[in-house]
């Protein structure tokens, strides 16, 4: 039975850096942002042991590869910040679903469709469900109109997406929510 590796691969071997960059040339910016030009690597990793930092392969798929002196384990650090602060700021979009049968009382629907409202202020999308059960089946009518004037009233906080859908005994229209 072949066994795998599992040796964890840890944030500090994310960046090529010092004696593992396999160019020969270099772009080489210094830790303030100035660019010092291009430089042979073993030449470039003299210069950030001078200033006892690091030299990181910042963009390794340009021509020369650009590296910058630096302290590696802040830049990791630095790296990780930006990615969980990106995570943090990333639209959270669920899509909640609220059914009904076409039989229901003015008054429920009201009820539901404040809820719509409320999940669409929170914005969340919302998929509006009419379920038609045994002779409710023949009067679809009854579930198209009531999707249309939800549709009406939705209209100052969300948009629809897709239209009205059909699928077996199930009639639903998605609602998105304004900016």
């Amino acid at each position: 039975m072949a066994r795998f590796d599992t040796r964890r691969v840890y944030k500090q071997d994310l960046y090529c850096r010092n004696q593992n960059i396999r160019a020969d040339e270099v772009r080489v910016i210094n830790s303030d942002g100035t660019m010092l030009g291009v430089f042979p690597t073993r030449e470039a990793i003299a210069m950030a042991k001078e200033q006892e930092l690091d030299l990181v392969e910042i963009s390794p798929n340009a021509q020369p590869p650009v590296c910058k002196i630096l302290d590696y384990n802040k830049y990791v650090y630095e790296q990780g910040k930006k990615a969980s602060e990106a995570k943090k700021k990333q639209a959270k979009v669920s899509l909640k679903e609220l059914r009904i049968k076409s039989r229901i009382a003015p008054h429920d629907l009201e009820v539901k469709l404040r809820q719509i409202e409320e999940f669409l202020r929170k914005k969340n999308q919302v998929r509006f469900v009419v379920v038609f059960r045994g002779r409710e089946n023949q009067h679809k009518d009854l579930g198209i109109q009531i999707l249309n004037d939800t549709a009406k009233r939705l209209e100052p906080l969300a948009t629809v997406d897709g239209g009205l859908q059909q699928l077996g005994n199930r009639m639903s229209m998605t609602f998105v929510p304004k900016n």
